[in-house]
């Protein structure tokens, strides 16, 4: 199967327009709703294939994902590598690693988003990972928003689908400015 394009986010429903609040607290015209894109088992099986191949080098022996977006794609990419899979997610407002889920001294991890805008929930997943004793040794996204070309230097990334979609702090949206509603389609909730 070819790479993920935007038209292939657009055909599945997971491009959405409007103005949306992202979790990283920016705003943006586009949101892509990953989750929607993922719902399809054999699209989410492919795209947890490819990023897989981009990174099986990296020798990982554990995939950790945050909660709620990268754990579809952060599983599909450890049942393509063959290893287990974990996710972190909030408790009261900090990222940590829960329901007996644990990382051995030295384990070699792989880092998985769904989309990768500020890239810092996967840098909350990272410092988790180091905290628990893991070795992060790569990071990787079925999208990558961030605008930068290499977000996780020196560390190996890859993504599936690159996009440059504005995002504007609340201070410059011109959608706020505009007066158009808001709405906060992610997983994290934020005021």
């Amino acid at each position: 199967m070819h790479a993920i394009t935007l038209d292939d986010m657009a055909e599945a429903g997971a491009l959405l327009e409007g103005h949306f609040r992202l979790s990283s607290g920016l705003h943006s015209s586009r949101y892509l709703q990953c989750a929607v894109y993922l719902a399809e088992p054999a699209r989410a099986e492919v795209a947890g294939r490819q990023l897989a191949a981009r990174l099986r080098t990296a020798g990982a022996q554990l995939v950790v994902s945050p909660a709620l977006g990268g754990v579809i794609i952060g599983h599909e990419v450890a049942r393509a590598l063959a290893v287990p899979f974990a996710f972190t997610e909030r408790t009261e407002g900090v990222m940590a690693l829960r329901r007996g889920f644990r990382i051995e001294d030295g384990t070699r991890v792989l880092v998985v988003e769904d989309v990768v805008t500020t890239g810092g929930s996967t840098r909350e997943v990272m410092d988790v990972v180091q905290r628990h004793g893991g070795v992060v040794v790569g990071v990787a996204s079925m999208v990558d928003r961030s605008g930068t070309k290499h977000p996780f230097s020196p560390l190996p990334y890859t993504t599936l689908l690159t996009l440059e979609i504005p995002n504007f702090s609340p201070e410059s949206c011109p959608l706020c400015a505009a007066g158009v509603p808001i709405v906060k389609p992610g997983s994290r909730p934020r005021a």
